[in-house]
């Protein structure tokens, strides 16, 4: 079926008008969280938030941010987006107003391809206000939560940190559990070991804990950069089908069907990306289609599925060489894409208002439908 959407249209004179204001709640003590090592590259001054420029790109949220990494869609409409080196949290429009800063997640370690590396929204977010983000430390990887200007805590933390492969996929099941796609930080040793955290996909609760009796959803995986899942609604015993990109160190990337107790060492993916179209940084997924972003091969790849869930006929590419790097990728309730760009990550050629956040509606032969 078409995608239909249309981009939204702005909010009155006075700019966006969310539907509810953000609610700071009380989350405890602070976490043991070091200071960055002193192997960290310190950044420059942060990229300038901006908005959309009237009469320019209508596919233009937001410019002037820095490697922004993780996003979230708000029940208002709007997003909050973080960015990968300096933390930093900043609410984003469909009607291309300005960028607002929200806070800055302290704490982060950005030696290698470390920092913030994903967000989730807490699935009782109306309520409790709480975001989930996966960040490096000096020392590890980890899961924290927060509200809106208040102070991260830890709930799942020790996960192997290295210069490289440092995973960062986050997303809640519709059952509410929380899973967290990780990276074998250069050792396939540690993605096969059981007992690591490494190289896996996991599955806890609201608060860090194994739903079952392991942490370990599935294994063998080199770089789970973006979990994504397409849901079929029910309101009796909603389910998904979970998918996580695989970013190679050499050869093909991948797109991973996942399945739990599944060795993906062993495994055939469900899709392969030539290394120089790929660089999977982020995946979006609904109905009978799969978004893709490509790093490296700089556009957005969409694979249209059967019945069964294999893919059928060739993918579709658009944006090819039009933003740069392309990262994260997120499908809104209309059927529109949230990506953002990725150029000032110290392997692109940034423009003068990279980074960037786009929204777009994707070509109707993808053959979603809005969520």
């Amino acid at each position: 079926m078409a995608l239909a959407a249309a981009v939204l249209s702005g909010c009155g004179s006075d700019g966006y008008e969310p539907s509810g204001p953000f609610r700071p709640l009380p989350e405890g003590a602070p976490p043991e969280v070091g200071p960055p090592s002193s192997s960290a590259p310190i950044p420059g001054d942060p990229a300038q938030p901006g908005a959309g420029e009237e009469g320019g790109d209508p596919n233009v949220v937001a410019s002037g941010l820095s490697v922004p990494t993780g996003l979230v869609l708000l029940p208002d409409g709007s997003a909050i987006v973080g960015e990968r080196d300096t933390g930093r949290l900043l609410q984003v429009f469909p009607d291309r107003s300005p960028a607002r800063e929200l806070m800055t997640v302290p704490g982060i370690d950005t030696a290698g391809d470390g920092g913030l590396l994903g967000l989730a929204l807490s699935p009782t977010y109306i309520e409790d206000g709480l975001l989930y983000a996966y960040v490096s430390t000096a020392s590890d990887n980890r899961v924290v939560r927060f509200p809106l200007g208040g102070t991260p805590n830890a709930v799942l933390s020790g996960i192997p940190r290295g210069e490289r492969h440092n995973g960062g996929g986050l997303v809640f099941g519709p059952q509410g559990t929380l899973f967290v796609g990780t990276g074998d930080v250069g050792d396939p040793a540690l993605a096969a070991d059981p007992e690591s955290l490494a190289g896996k996909v996991l599955q806890i609760d609201v608060f860090g804990r194994p739903v079952g009796a392991s942490p370990v959803h599935s294994r063998g995986h080199r770089d789970v950069t973006a979990l994504c899942q397409a849901v079929v609604p029910d309101p009796e015993n909603p389910t998904a089908t979970l998918y996580a990109t695989d970013d190679a160190a050499e050869g093909a990337d991948a797109v991973d069907l996942v399945t739990e107790g599944a060795d993906y060492a062993t495994v055939a993916p469900l899709v392969e990306v030539p290394a120089e179209e790929g660089g999977p940084g982020g995946c979006a997924a609904a109905g009978n289609a799969i978004f893709l972003g490509g790093l490296d091969g700089q556009r957005i790849h969409a694979f249209t599925l059967d019945g069964t869930g294999a893919v059928v006929g060739d993918p579709e590419e658009f944006l090819g060489g039009q933003y740069g790097r392309l990262r994260t990728v997120v499908l809104d309730p209309e059927g529109a894409l949230w990506i953002t760009t990725s150029n000032r990550d110290g392997i692109g050629t940034p423009a003068e208002d990279d980074d960037r956040v786009l929204r777009i509606l994707p070509p109707s032969a993808a053959g979603t439908s809005p969520l």
